[in-house]
C-alpha cells in the first residue's frame, strides 16, 4: 500500500556551512534540550523566532509537532504531582489533555533590561514569544478554570519611563486569545531593592517599584471561585463595631450601610492588594542548594502567592500547572493543599535544588502569617520644600554634586 502523501511534507534544506566547533556545540544544545536530531532543534527555533503577526492575517499559529511530548523527561513524582524536565510548551500544546487543568499559576521570566541568569526575552519581543504559551494554556485550561500570571514591570533602556510589554501582554491575551480578565491584584513587596538605582537614588526623580502586576484570566466570564476561601482578620476597628453593634445609615459617599454590615462572617474580604514579604534568604531549599553546591534561582515568589490562588480558585484533588516552574513553589504550595500538579523547567540545576522541597518529608507551609511590615502614610515625614527644590531637567543630567565626583575620579585615573 502506498504512503499517504503528507500534508506538510519535510524537504532538504540548503547545505549550512559549519565549523567542527559550530557543530559541536549546536549538537549539545539540542541535545540538553532533549531534542532527537538537529532538525527537531532547528524547526523548534524556528518556531520561536516566526510568531509574528502577517498583516490582514493575524498572528501565526504555533505548529505543536514543533514541540513533541517526547521532549519533557520526568524528573521528580509525588503523592499528588510531577517535576517535568523540559519545554513546558510541549506539556501545553502536547502532551496535557485539552480542558484538563483547573489553575495555571505561573511568573514567567520577565521583559527585563538586564539579563538574569534565569534567561528572560526582550520587552519588545515579549508577546510574540508567549504566543506558544498562550495558546496552549487556552488548549489545556478547562471552563472553570483560571490562568494566573504574576509579572513585573520593566523600564524603557536609558530613561525614566516605563515599558508597556506587560500591559501588552494583557491586551493580547484579552483580544486575541479570548481570555476574560477576571481581576487585577498587586503583589506589594517593600523589600525590593530601590531600582533602577540611576532614576531612584542617584537622580531622585522617581521612587521605588514595588508592586507586581498579578493578572487573574480565564476562558469564561464565570472560573469558579470562592473569596470566603481566602478572608483576612478583621481590623481593630470592625473588631470593635461587632463587639459594639453599628446602627444602620447612608454614609456620605452615598452608601447605604445597613444594619447587616456588623455580621461577624469570620473575617473580611481581602483587597486586591496582596502585601507579601519576600525577604527569605535562608530555608531548607536554600541551605541544600549552597550544600550542594547548586545554583539559587534568584526569582522565587513566596509561597503564599500561589497559595492565595490555589484557595481562592480550586479545591482539593484539582489540576495545578506551573510552566515556569522554577524552584517549583507552585509544586510544594499543591502538594500540601492536595491538589494534582505538574510543574515544568527547562533548568536542570534548578530542579535539582527544587527536590529539596519534597525530600526527605514535604516542605510545610509558612506558619508565621501576621503582618510582616506597616505600610508608611504618604508624606509622613515633614519636608522644607525651599530646602528640597524639584529637578527643573525632569532628571535628564545627574545632580551637580555627582557630576563633580564623577569628573574627579576620571582625573584621579
Amino acid at each position: 500500500m502506498a504512503r499517504p502523501k503528507a500534508t506538510n511534507p519535510r524537504t532538504k534544506a540548503a547545505n549550512v556551512r559549519l565549523t567542527e566547533e559550530e557543530r559541536s556545540e549546536i549538537e549539545a544544545a539540542a541535545a540538553a534540550q532533549g531534542y532527537g536530531s538537529l532538525s527537531e532543534y532547528f524547526r523548534a527555533l524556528h518556531a520561536q523566532f516566526s510568531q509574528v503577526e502577517e498583516p490582514g492575517l493575524g498572528p501565526k499559529r504555533t505548529n505543536p509537532r514543533d514541540f513533541p511530548a517526547k521532549l519533557l523527561r520526568p524528573f521528580h513524582k509525588t503523592e499528588h504531582g510531577e517535576i517535568l524536565w523540559g519545554d513546558s510548551r510541549s506539556y501545553l500544546l502536547n502532551k496535557a489533555k485539552e480542558n484538563s487543568v483547573d489553575l495555571i499559576m505561573t511568573s514567567p521570566p520577565f521583559g527585563l533590561v538586564r539579563k538574569k541568569s534565569y534567561g528572560n526575552e526582550d520587552a519588545d519581543r515579549y508577546c510574540d514569544w508567549f504566543r506558544p504559551f498562550a495558546e496552549g494554556a487556552h488548549r489545556v485550561l478547562k471552563d472553570t478554570g483560571s490562568l494566573v500570571i504574576d509579572i513585573g514591570g520593566a523600564w524603557v533602556p536609558g530613561q525614566p519611563t516605563r515599558s508597556l510589554y506587560h500591559f501588552k501582554l494583557l491586551v493580547m491575551l484579552v483580544e486575541e486569545y479570548g481570555f476574560h480578565l477576571c481581576q487585577e491584584h498587586y503583589w506589594f513587596n517593600p523589600s525590593k531593592l530601590p531600582t533602577p538605582a540611576e532614576w531612584v537614588n542617584v537622580r531622585r526623580v522617581r521612587v521605588k517599584d514595588a508592586v507586581n502586576t498579578v493578572w487573574w484570566l480565564s476562558k469564561t466570564p464565570f472560573p469558579k471561585a470562592n473569596n470566603k476561601r481566602v478572608l483576612q482578620p478583621y481590623s481593630k476597628s470592625m473588631k470593635h463595631l461587632l463587639k459594639n453593634g453599628y446602627k444602620a445609615k447612608l454614609r456620605p459617599s452615598g452608601h447605604d450601610i445597613s444594619d447587616k454590615f456588623n455580621k461577624d462572617n469570620g473575617g473580611s474580604v481581602p483587597p486586591n492588594l496582596l502585601a507579601i514579604a519576600n525577604t527569605e534568604s535562608n530555608g531548607r531549599y536554600q541551605d541544600n542548594c549552597r550544600a550542594e553546591n547548586i545554583p539559587i534561582h534568584p526569582a522565587r515568589f513566596p509561597a503564599q502567592l500561589p497559595e492565595y490562588f490555589i484557595r481562592f480558585l480550586t479545591d482539593p484533588g484539582d489540576l495545578v500547572v506551573d510552566p515556569f516552574g522554577g524552584s517549583c513553589v507552585t509544586g510544594v504550595v499543591a502538594e500540601n493543599l492536595k491538589r494534582r500538579w505538574t510543574c515544568c523547567e527547562l533548568s536542570e540545576e534548578y530542579l535539582l535544588g527544587a527536590r529539596a522541597r519534597f525530600e526527605p518529608t514535604l516542605q510545610p507551609l509558612p506558619k508565621d502569617r501576621g503582618i510582616p511590615y506597616e505600610i508608611a502614610s504618604p508624606c509622613a515625614l515633614p519636608v522644607n520644600e525651599e530646602e528640597v527644590p524639584l529637578f527643573a531637567d525632569g532628571g535628564a543630567q545627574r545632580p551637580a554634586s555627582m557630576r563633580k565626583k564623577a569628573s574627579s575620579k576620571i582625573a584621579a585615573e
